[in-house]
C-alpha cells in the first residue's frame, strides 16, 4: 500500500531572522496544509533547507512536524545523505520519532555508480522498518538513479516502495514503469509534470507549489484519479506560470518569498541562499496575481 496517494508538499522551514527555526510559523504553516487537503508532508526535504540544518535541528523539525500533524496526514522525513552512516542514523532516529515514511536522496557530490547506490539505499531501507520513498534529482546531486536500479532495489527491499522522479526525462520515466510492472510507486519530484507522471502509473506529486496552492495542487491530483482528466490538464497547464517563477532562482529562495508575500511566515534564508532578486520578485508577484493566490 503507497504511503501516500496525492500531492504531499515538500514544506519549507521558517526561520526567524537570526537564522533559528521559527517553530511557532512551522506549526501554522502545517495547519495551513491540512486545512487545504494537503495528502502528505514530507519535512527536511530540499525545500525544507534540509542541507543547511545541524543534525539536531533536523531531528528536532521531524519530531515537531510529526507531533504537530498527529496522525492526521503521513509525514516523511527527508534522511537522505552523501555519507550512508549518517543517512542511517537520521533515518532510525525518523522512525524514533513516528515519521510513516523516509525519503532518500541520491549521495550527492562524491556520487556512486549504480551498484553503490543499491548498496546504500538497500542499507538505510534494511536499518529501519518504515517505508522509503528514493529521491531521484540529478541536476541537483550530479548522480542519476537509473530504471533498472529503482525497480532492483524495490523488488530486493520489501519497504523499499517506490520514487520521487525529478529528472524532467519523462523517457527515462516510461521506461521505469515499464519494466516496473507495478513494484514501484511514483511521484513527480517537478511541479509542471504531475499530469504527465500521473498518466503513466503515478500515485501523485511531492510538491513545492502546495507550499502556496495546497488545494490547487492536490486537485490536480484528485480530478484525475476521478477520471477527469481534461480538467486535471488544464489546472497542471494553468498553474506552469507559477512553477516557472517558483523556479527562476535556486529552490528554495522563490517558495519562501511566495510563503511571506501569501501572509504566511517562510521566513528567512541560510546561507549561501540569498534573498530573491527584486526583478524575480515582481516576476513571482505576477505569476501569484494571475494564478489567484495573491
Amino acid at each position: 500500500m503507497s504511503i501516500f496517494k496525492g500531492a504531499g508538499v515538500a514544506i519549507v522551514t521558517p526561520m526567524k531572522p537570526d537564522g533559528e527555526v521559527n517553530y511557532e510559523a512551522f506549526a501554522k504553516l502545517i495547519e495551513f496544509q491540512i486545512a487545504n487537503k494537503t495528502d502528505a508532508i514530507i519535512v527536511c526535504g530540499t525545500t525544507g533547507e534540509a542541507s543547511t540544518l545541524t543534525h539536531e535541528e533536523h531531528l528536532d523539525c521531524i519530531r515537531f512536524c510529526v507531533k504537530q500533524v498527529d496522525k492526521r496526514i503521513p509525514v516523511i522525513a527527508g534522511t537522505g545523505s552523501n555519507c550512508t552512516k549518517t543517512a542511517i542514523y537520521l533515518s532510525q532516529e525518523a522512525e524514533r520519532a513516528g515519521a510513516n515514511g523516509l525519503l532518500l536522496v541520491t549521495p550527492y557530490y562524491n556520487k556512486a555508480t549504480q551498484n553503490g547506490l543499491y548498496e546504500h539505499f538497500k542499507m538505510i531501507a534494511e536499518s529501519v522498518k518504515i517505508p522509503v520513498i528514493l529521491y531521484n534529482v540529478p541536476a541537483r546531486t550530479g548522480c542519476n538513479i537509473m530504471p533498472a536500479t529503482i525497480v532492483r532495489l524495490c523488488r530486493d527491499v520489501e519497504n523499499i516502495v517506490g520514487v520521487k522522479e525529478a529528472s524532467g526525462d519523462i523517457s527515462q520515466v516510461a521506461k521505469l514503469m515499464a519494466m516496473a510492472d507495478g513494484c514501484v510507486d511514483l511521484y513527480s519530484g517537478n511541479d509542471n509534470q504531475i499530469v504527465p507522471l500521473l498518466s503513466l502509473g503515478g500515485k501523485g506529486v511531492i510538491s513545492v507549489l502546495s507550499n502556496v496552492a495546497p488545494e490547487q495542487t492536490h486537485n490536480i491530483c484528485q480530478l484525475y484519479f476521478d477520471g477527469k482528466t481534461e480538467e486535471s490538464c488544464k489546472e497542471q497547464l494553468r498553474a506552469i506560470e507559477l512553477f516557472e517563477a517558483l523556479f527562476c532562482e535556486v529552490n528554495p529562495i522563490p517558495v519562501k518569498k511566495a510563503v511571506n508575500l501569501i501572509g504566511m511566515e517562510g521566513g528567512a534564508l541560510r546561507r549561501p541562499l540569498t534573498e530573491m532578486e527584486p526583478a524575480n520578485v515582481e516576476r513571482l508577484e505576477k505569476a501569484m496575481k494571475n494564478y489567484g493566490i495573491l
